[in-house]
């Protein structure tokens, strides 16, 4: 593998590999603790997210790589609450890494100095850190309930306060919690549903990741740099530094670092404008085979330009968007197959009908309509059976949704 130059498929395929994707675990008879670490080892993070109107982010992004797992594995071994009750403490933690997060708690010590600069009220969201401290009896008495009563979640605790549109509807114990959550003084103990319950750390971080002094910033930063490059692959300076979302003047200290180290070293890729960085034991497989439907928050795709730069694909969330001002629909599915991006569908798991819905479905420029529409009725089969639901229901909106129809049509 050339260590100046690649083409943009070679970046892709090196990408997809550093992202768990080649070879892809699809047909795994039982997913378990080993296969998850091994995938943690790669990707670093699972970002979390409450939209639910397919499945939540942190699953689809194990289903893009793993196929119908079985979601209760995953739940016992990153959000059981009661096994945090006993003497058992976590192997995960959820903190800010990129946005909300699902880590390994080996990487704790590398983040306290998030917690330390929210507690110097930096680093947190201003609206957090001037509640704060205005309220600090609010919040003494929410630490105090954790420490009396935890695990809690919100509903567990007295509702202080009224409600504000301008805090999503949160009351004065929420906004405490997530403050205390920030700084590090309470750590998630796991999820009910998606309810977050709340404890003490030393309740459930391992003392060997607790008691570790806090990385200096310096050290921190190079470290989450370097497991960035790592689960990149192949990446700008951006890329890397949004992974953990870093602030600019400390990743730039921690990437020249990486390069006297030799972690990583400058390389061109073809239509690629920006400077990019390739990690030392990065891997280019022959081919790829790949075949996903990636949710907007999973890791391939979550920092937007990158995935136009390797892809060619211009890729933005419509949550927050009018409907009548929408392109491609609400919640958006890119669709993986080789190394290409060739397809975005926008999907709802309806429930009540027992239905996967597909509202609308449109392909990238030439390409084959009727090999991918087959490929993304075999996917979207297998996602309605790993969700338990009857049916798939094609609608019209998009050029690829005839030739979809009749390929889940045959299907069935």
């Amino acid at each position: 593998m050339s260590a100046q130059s690649l083409s943009k498929a070679q970046a892709r395929r090196i990408a997809l590999k550093a992202q768990g994707f080649l070879p892809q675990r699809r047909g795994l008879k039982r997913v378990d603790r080993r296969h998850l670490d091994a995938l943690f080892q790669q990707v670093s993070l699972l970002q979390i997210d409450s939209v639910n109107v397919l499945d939540r982010a942190h699953y689809l992004t194990l289903f893009a790589r793993f196929g119908a797992y079985d979601k209760t594995t995953v739940d016992r071994l990153l959000h059981d609450v009661a096994r945090t009750k006993g003497t058992k403490k976590k192997d995960y933690f959820e903190y800010w890494g990129h946005e909300a997060s699902v880590m390994p708690v080996s990487l704790y010590p590398a983040l306290k100095w998030r917690m330390e600069r929210a507690r110097r009220h930096q680093g947190v969201w201003g609206k957090l850190s001037r509640y704060a401290k205005e309220n600090p009896r609010v919040i003494k008495t929410v630490l105090q309930d954790i420490a009396d009563r935890g695990p809690l979640c919100v509903s567990d605790l007295e509702k202080r306060g009224g409600r504000s549109g301008a805090w999503w509807g949160w009351n004065d114990s929420k906004i405490a919690l997530e403050f205390l959550f920030w700084c590090g003084h309470i750590v998630a103990a796991g999820r009910a549903g998606f309810t977050r319950y709340y404890d003490l750390p030393e309740r459930i971080i391992p003392s060997d990741y607790l008691e570790v002094p806090a990385l200096e910033e310096e050290a921190a930063h190079r470290q989450l740099m370097a497991l960035a490059a790592k689960s990149h692959g192949i990446g700008t300076e951006k890329c890397l530094r949004d992974y953990f979302r870093l602030p600019t003047a400390e990743a730039r200290k921690a990437l020249n670092a990486l390069l006297e180290e030799g972690i990583i070293e400058p390389v061109s890729v073809e239509g690629w404008n920006a400077q990019t960085y390739l990690y030392r034991d990065a891997q280019l497989p022959a081919r790829a085979t790949c075949r996903a439907l990636l949710a907007p928050f999973d890791s391939l795709i979550w920092y937007r330009d990158r995935a136009e730069a390797l892809f060619d694909f211009r890729y933005r969330i419509e949550i927050y968007v009018p409907k009548e001002k929408r392109q491609f629909g609400y919640y958006v599915l890119p669709f993986l197959m080789g190394d290409r991006l060739v397809a975005r569908l926008d999907l709802k798991a309806n429930r009540q009908e027992s239905i996967l819905e597909v509202f609308a479905a449109h392909g990238e420029a030439h390409i084959d309509q009727d090999n991918v529409a087959e490929a993304l009725a075999q996917e979207l089969t297998l996602m309605a059976q790993w969700m338990g639901l009857d049916a798939i229901r094609v609608g019209e909106r998009g050029e690829l949704t005839r030739s979809l129809s009749e390929a889940v049509r045959k299907l069935t």
